[in-house]
């Protein structure tokens, strides 16, 4: 199977053409839901603003993240310079994510998926897993041990001659936001990492990979899914078109804000037809998570 047996050449070259003020509009989206969150909390503080602005900064953390995969793909901007530089300043910083260390890593998960060589299998192997199970991974995540171990992880591997940038952005994070009358608020990004952002990523990785028919095939269709996600769910769960990940894995090379485009080509093409290879929301990825195998 190859992608040029669904989409001619010429649709393929429109689909990988990268455009500058789309990548930028992206970035800005991401800081702008940032940015709103924080000052939704600040200019008007009660549960309800504080809950929904901890569940964007989780979501655009995560947001982050896809940044620095897009850019690790030089799938963003034009020039592959400013893919790396802007991809390493505005997303990998502030999360502590090393660009180039992410591509090494996560190019292997391209080469490999589904295989014993594939560095993401650990986080989907089990999958289908009892509901009980599920349901005792979701507490271990909101309770906050999930967040807690990871942060713990990633402190002792802390050093100011290479980590000097992050901590650089939460200084004037805090320093940003104590101006303006929500020191407080800072906070509320250490709630979100700790908290909520592990429930988001592990459905994110069951969705791609965790409800697959099956695991070790070459095939797209058959070790990797895609979850046709809500507003709301990419508002909060899926950021940046990350839910289009059959259509990733098939041309790495495509800009996110081209996938939704190409699902709808290869869709009509047939290109699913026959295949167990989508998720209707990410209710239907926790449904399809605790099945029973036939």
């Amino acid at each position: 199977m190859k992608v040029s047996d669904y989409l001619s050449s010429s649709e393929l070259q429109a689909l990988t053409k990268r455009s500058d003020a789309r990548a930028w509009f992206t970035f800005a989206v991401n800081w702008g839901l940032i940015a709103g969150a924080f000052a939704l909390a600040i200019a008007w503080p009660n549960p309800l603003t504080i809950v929904l602005a901890v569940l964007i900064l989780a979501a655009r953390q995560l947001g982050l993240g896809i940044l620095v995969h897009d850019c690790a793909h030089h799938a963003l901007f034009r020039d592959r310079r400013t893919n790396e530089a802007v991809g390493q300043w505005l997303a990998g910083t502030p999360i502590n994510l090393s660009l180039a260390g992410y591509r090494t890593y996560h190019l292997a998960h391209h080469r490999y998926a589904g295989t014993p060589q594939d560095p993401d299998l650990g986080f989907v192997a089990s999958y289908p897993i009892p509901r009980a199970s599920l349901r005792r991974k979701f507490v271990r995540d909101i309770t906050g041990r999930t967040g807690l171990r990871d942060l713990t992880r990633s402190l002792s591997r802390f050093g100011l001659a290479k980590d000097w940038p992050w901590l650089a952005f939460h200084l004037g994070l805090f320093a940003v936001l104590a101006l303006v009358g929500g020191w407080w608020a800072y906070g509320l990004w250490w709630v979100a990492q700790l908290f909520v952002y592990p429930v988001i990523v592990r459905l994110r990785q069951i969705g791609e990979h965790g409800v697959v028919p099956d695991r070790g095939s070459p095939d797209p269709r058959l070790n990797t899914s895609t979850t046709l996600a809500r507003w709301w769910e990419r508002l909060f769960i899926a950021p940046n078109h990350v839910h289009y990940h059959v259509e990733h894995h098939l041309a790495a090379g495509v800009p996110p804000y081209r996938l939704p485009e190409m699902h709808r080509l290869l869709n009509a093409r047939g290109f699913y037809d026959g295949h167990d290879a989508i998720s209707r929301g990410y209710a239907d990825v926790i449904r399809r998570a605790t099945r029973q195998p036939a």
